[in-house]
């Protein structure tokens, strides 16, 4: 019986150097922040024609934009989950926007004026907005 001679496949082996790259880059890619910072500011709302909805007052915590397509709409920010989440908004639509206090556009709106914001909604809590297009 004839013995064969053993190889190594270049596959199967390891450079030391390139085995430490990727294990440092594995934990640069999984390593999060102690503190982070608020995650958005009224500066990041900067695509025309949207709104941007806060968690927080001030436009800080997370945020929610919304535009709409052809027409005016209205979407419910209750099957987005943003129900009696928002705080504040910003507007860069020339067209003002309407916070409604029910899930279907209906009854007294909050305006957001065009190319405006409100920093602080107070004790109103939106379910539903109407967006211009």
């Amino acid at each position: 019986m004839r013995k064969h001679r053993r190889t190594t496949s270049p596959l199967r082996k390891r450079n030391p150097a390139l085995v430490l790259t990727f294990a440092a880059a594995a934990l640069l890619a999984t390593a999060t922040p102690a503190a982070a910072a608020p995650s958005d500011t009224a500066e990041d709302c900067t695509s025309a024609k949207t709104l941007c909805l806060y968690e927080g007052a001030n436009f800080t915590g997370d945020r929610f934009t919304v535009s709409a397509l052809d027409a005016g709409t209205c979407v419910s920010l209750v099957d987005h989950g943003w129900g009696g989440r928002v705080n504040s908004a910003v507007n860069t639509h020339t067209a003002s926007a309407a916070l409604f206090a029910n899930d279907d556009c209906t009854g007294g709106p909050y305006q957001v004026p065009g190319n405006g914001s409100v920093a602080d909604l107070g004790t109103f809590e939106p379910l539903s907005v109407w967006v211009a297009a």
